[in-house]
């Protein structure tokens, strides 16, 4: 593991325990799920045929977003890296300056016979992450954990600009939504070291309290959704 990587686990050393306590009681706030999140009334319908489509998105650090959308039904991969910036500073270390552009984000490859765009951003703003939040994400700060969808085309496009203007004008949250919609220029797979990272390291202080209850929030508010593994 890098100097980077080590510097973020150790920086929450001191209130770790505290929190893990408080995990096991329950009594843990996830702080990024929404149960009040509407379905898209934008979206296209299920295809006919299996199919492979893409969705990048950003919600904070990728460890846990990448967990949550590898426990959705019709999800096929799930791949963490950057989106946003340049392939020459597409690196862990580079990134966490906070100034390439890039934010951490992952790529879903999706079967559109089985779910559609419109109930992964469904997923993606009620449990992901919390989309109010500007330039950080829970205890992490900096652009690189912004809120962001990379969109790949006009169709995209039209449903997330939708869906956004959807959950403002009903007002779903208390706060302002600050997702960024832009281009999806190129994304950039990260490390080996972050992939599937919940997974691999699901005792983890950091996992255990800001990754481990939002897989548990998309089990509780989408059971037809959800999938152990």
């Amino acid at each position: 593991m890098n100097r980077t990587a080590l510097l973020k686990r150790f920086t929450r050393a001191a209130t770790a325990s505290v929190l893990v306590a408080l995990a096991a009681c329950g009594l843990a706030e996830a702080g990024d799920t929404n149960a009040n999140v509407p379905a898209a009334a934008v979206d296209q319908p299920l295809a006919k045929a299996k199919g492979s489509q893409t969705l990048v998105v950003a919600g904070g650090c990728f460890w846990g977003v990448d967990a949550v959308f590898k426990h959705v039904k019709g999800v096929t991969t799930v791949t963490s890296g950057y989106a946003g910036g340049k392939k020459e500073t597409a690196d862990y270390d580079t990134v966490s300056t906070g100034s390439t552009g890039h934010a951490e984000s992952v790529e879903i490859v999706y079967d559109p016979s089985q779910v559609t765009v419109g109930q992964l951003l469904r997923v993606f703003f009620s449990v992901a992450h919390n989309p109010t939040e500007l330039n950080r994400q829970g205890p992490d700060r900096g652009t690189q954990y912004r809120s962001a969808i990379f969109v790949k085309d006009a169709d995209q496009k039209q449903i997330v600009d939708a869906y956004i203007a959807q959950l403002q004008a009903a007002k779903t949250f208390s706060s302002p939504i600050v997702t960024q919609v832009a281009p999806l220029v190129a994304f950039y797979p990260a490390e080996a070291y972050h992939q599937n990272y919940l997974k691999l390291h699901p005792m983890q202080p950091y996992i255990v309290i800001n990754d481990k209850p939002k897989v548990e929030a998309l089990k509780t508010l989408f059971p037809t959704m959800y999938r152990d593994s």
